[in-house]
């Protein structure tokens, strides 16, 4: 059963995401924390950083914390800043571009989550 967590962002670090640029995330909560369902992550993206195009079978929501950037999600492309919501349906292809440093949050079920952090 799980536990209530309280955490502090700033004691978590930040890793770099391969096969990104210029771009690191922070596991806020993962499995490792026992939470049953959804785990949370801190993206943070340089200017003129990219995560390239990708996609998978989850979905994501994303809470744009600060900054200004572009996301491609299928066909179309989004200009996102703070306080902007994106839902990203799953296999949707989509890719992430910084114009300034961006910082977002992003949901994600448990399913999307690597093996190492199980």
């Amino acid at each position: 059963m799980s536990e209530t967590i309280v955490k502090h962002i700033d004691d978590l670090p930040f890793q770099p995401v391969p096969q990104a640029e210029a771009t690191y995330v922070k596991w806020v909560f993962s499995p490792k924390d026992e939470v049953p369902n959804f785990s949370m992550r801190i993206f943070r993206i340089e200017a003129g950083g990219k995560i390239p195009e990708h996609s998978h079978p989850w979905e994501h929501e994303i809470l744009v914390l600060r900054g200004r950037g572009k996301i491609r999600i299928g066909d179309r492309e989004f200009e996102v800043g703070e306080g902007n919501a994106i839902y990203i349906p799953p296999n949707e292809p989509h890719e992430y571009y910084a114009y300034e440093e961006i910082l977002f949050l992003c949901m994600i079920p448990n399913e999307g989550v690597p093996p190492e952090l199980r």
